[in-house]
């Protein structure tokens, strides 16, 4: 059986390299590509492809957990593995709840990248083992563990947002962010912004 795949990346090399090594395979079928997030959930929902490669970020526009959202939201959907350069907690977490399939790094050697094509198209989960490493730690620790929405509060507040735009962002009140905030503290052992910025990028949770 064929294995068609939509390759969503917004750099011509990528998506150039990724038909190079792919086409290599037998049984796999490079159907498609989309530069663009948007682009890719509308070439997803004709169903031409089998497994979509979708990148994580995508400069502007959507962002790719929102493009795997939206394309695993339909029935009889491709499955959608996450190829990325971002192993943070929060990348992880986001990929996972929107119903990736998979999450592999770029760097992942060609028969890695085969074998996660295959495993994700057979409806398998198709991790790559630092992020199942990942996974696997939330899991022995919940309770040091930051949940998605702290993880997404500091993301913001790492990149310089204030208590109110963050509100704004995530449709919270700025009393939530604070109480999320007093959690973060209390869980990554800091009292600062700055601190928890720093203490959170050294263990990959968020990135910078």
């Amino acid at each position: 059986m064929t294995i068609r795949l939509l390759l969503a990346d917004d750099h011509p090399v990528v998506r150039a390299g990724l038909r190079a090594v792919l086409e290599t395979e037998p049984g796999f079928e490079i159907v498609a590509e989309a530069a663009t997030a948007e682009r890719a959930v509308e070439l997803a929902a004709t169903g031409i492809a089998d497994v979509v490669l979708m990148d994580l970020q995508f400069g502007a526009g959507m962002h790719g957990a929102e493009a795997t959202a939206a394309i695993t939201a339909v029935a009889g959907a491709p499955r959608v593995l996450i190829l990325t350069t971002y192993d943070t907690d929060a990348d992880i977490l986001a990929a996972v709840e929107a119903g990736a399939g998979g999450y592999l790094l770029k760097d992942a050697p060609p028969e890695e990248l085969a074998a996660a094509v295959r495993t994700a198209a057979a409806g398998q989960s198709a991790l790559a083992p630092a992020v199942a490493h990942r996974l696997m730690d939330r899991m022995r620790t919940p309770a040091e563990s930051l949940t998605r929405r702290e993880l997404e509060v500091l993301q913001l507040v790492g990149e310089g947002l204030s208590n109110q735009r963050i509100s704004k962002e995530l449709f919270l009140s700025q009393a939530t962010v604070k109480s999320h905030l007093v959690h973060i503290y209390a869980k990554l052992g800091v009292d600062s912004r700055t601190s928890a910025v720093a203490a959170a990028t050294a263990r990959r949770l968020i990135r910078r």
